[in-house]
């Protein structure tokens, strides 16, 4: 599979996010058009989701299976995926494991009402949020809006003016490319992972609790519980760990959260 990473920054080449700001009929406020990825073997999930999204502004590619998605995801990213876990050929969980080789693609992923370790799994492959069926459509648009607010956060030119990147010891954020890296090495992150290891990097050696965390990787009207920061806190100690066996910056502290310790 070909490297989906733009030398710009962390998205997918050629895929810089197709981001347009249109005007809301019923509420007239400005929303954000986007192409989003639809991955489910229920056609009738699709076509409801399809007609919905579309008649929000969006661009809609459906997908029923998911190694037919990987494939297109990869010769064609969109702005954000929808993951079903449970599919034929291939499962959302093996897709989202294949495309964070290359990619940083916000995914939402769609999970069994009462399956907590989909979830848990979920997390720890690289997702960005989920939600469990059976699910309103309307929150569903909520949980994408607000992915699609953090990650623009991320894309050249989209904020008032360039930031600066923030260096801590070995760490180098460039939140106007969402570039990473670590003693010069490039680390991938997703939009949440970047967004937590931002805030813990800003004031080294502060604490910050879980709900401090949530706070700046998520919307508001985003709800999140523990489990999830925590899982993303591993994956984050697994990446740098991958290029530094000795990498202990994120440093947990029981019954408290966790803060940066800069080396």
């Amino acid at each position: 599979m070909r490297d989906l990473l733009s030398r710009r920054g962390g998205f997918p080449a050629g895929a810089e996010p197709l981001y347009a700001k249109v005007q809301n009929r019923n509420l007239g406020r400005e929303t954000l058009m986007a192409a989003i990825a639809l991955v489910d073997d229920d056609e009738n999930i699709l076509a409801s989701l399809k007609i919905f999204f579309e008649a929000e502004g969006h661009t809609v590619r459906a997908y029923h299976d998911g190694a037919t998605a990987l494939a297109a995801l990869a010769e064609s990213p969109p702005d954000i995926a929808i993951l079903d876990i449970k599919m034929p050929r291939m499962d959302g969980i093996e897709v989202l494991k294949r495309l964070r080789q290359t990619s940083n693609l916000p995914v939402i992923f769609l999970t069994s009402k009462d399956d907590e370790m989909d979830e848990v799994v979920g997390f720890n492959v690289g997702a960005d949020d989920y939600i469990k069926k059976p699910f309103s459509q309307r929150l569903l648009n909520e949980r994408v809006k607000a992915l699609l607010r953090r990650t623009k956060g991320a894309v050249p030119g989209a904020e008032n003016g360039d930031k600066k990147p923030l260096v801590r010891g070995k760490l180098t954020l460039d939140p106007n490319r969402h570039a990473c890296t670590w003693n010069g090495d490039p680390v991938r992150l997703t939009v949440t992972e970047f967004l937590i290891l931002q805030a813990l990097a800003t004031r080294p050696g502060y604490v910050k609790s879980r709900d401090h965390l949530m706070d700046a990787a998520y919307d508001d009207q985003v709800y999140v519980d523990d489990r999830t920061i925590d899982s993303h806190i591993k994956r984050l100690r697994k990446k740098f760990r991958e290029i530094d066996d000795n990498f202990d910056a994120i440093e947990t502290l029981y019954g408290v959260g966790y803060r940066y310790n800069e080396a």
